[in-house]
């Protein structure tokens, strides 16, 4: 298990060299994106419509914030993991439109760990429960797509971040996850369990 700084737009070369397991600190811009998010990407995608933001070599924070404006600026207050499983259906766009990280809670499935290994990719799991923390991190709201339309926790929000972690692996470009490592674990031991 290494340490790594990264800062965006991260290169393909450094996520290929992470492993599952490795502590990652981030620096730099993040967008955060959600079920709605990803299904309006999915939609101009399809109709060939520009994108609001530039992802490639980025990071997707699977988040909803809590924010209040002051002084005529955006603040957030609070942004914690939401469950990732629930974009796994845009896993393969998410690796097309060249995102180097995805950062949530609880892993994803097949299809990210096959388009992870494709495209180049990881799935970082930040703590759930910590959105204080997280928050600590961002240094400064520097836009909002889609806020009138989705609301607050379904907008992208672009966010730049200075040294936010510790974030985990949990899943890398090498086909291993953690998620999986774990529960291939507890179906050995239930097996056990029963023959006992």
């Amino acid at each position: 298990m290494k340490e790594v700084n990264l800062t965006i737009p991260i290169p393909k070369e450094k996520v290929l060299n992470l492993d599952a397991g490795d502590v990652v600190y981030i620096t730099g811009v993040v967008y955060t994106a959600r079920d709605m998010a990803h299904l309006r990407l999915l939609k101009l995608l399809r109709d060939k419509k520009s994108l609001p933001e530039d992802f490639n070599g980025g990071v997707i924070f699977h988040a909803g914030p809590v924010v209040k404006k002051e002084d005529g600026e955006w603040k957030i207050w609070v942004i914690g993991p939401t469950t990732s499983t629930r974009m796994e259906p845009y896993a393969e766009i998410v690796g097309e439109l060249g995102v180097r990280a995805i950062v949530g809670k609880g892993g994803m499935g097949e299809d990210t760990i096959r388009s992870l290994a494709k495209y180049g990719g990881v799935y970082l799991l930040a703590a759930p429960g910590c959105g204080v923390i997280h928050s600590g991190a961002v240094k400064k709201v520097l836009r909002v797509h889609w806020l009138e339309e989705l609301g607050v926790p379904e907008a992208i929000w672009v966010l730049e971040v200075n040294k936010w972690g510790p974030l985990i692996v949990g899943m890398d470009s090498h086909g291993r996850s953690i998620f999986k490592d774990i529960a291939q674990k507890a179906t050995t031991l239930k097996e056990q369990w029963f023959r006992s």
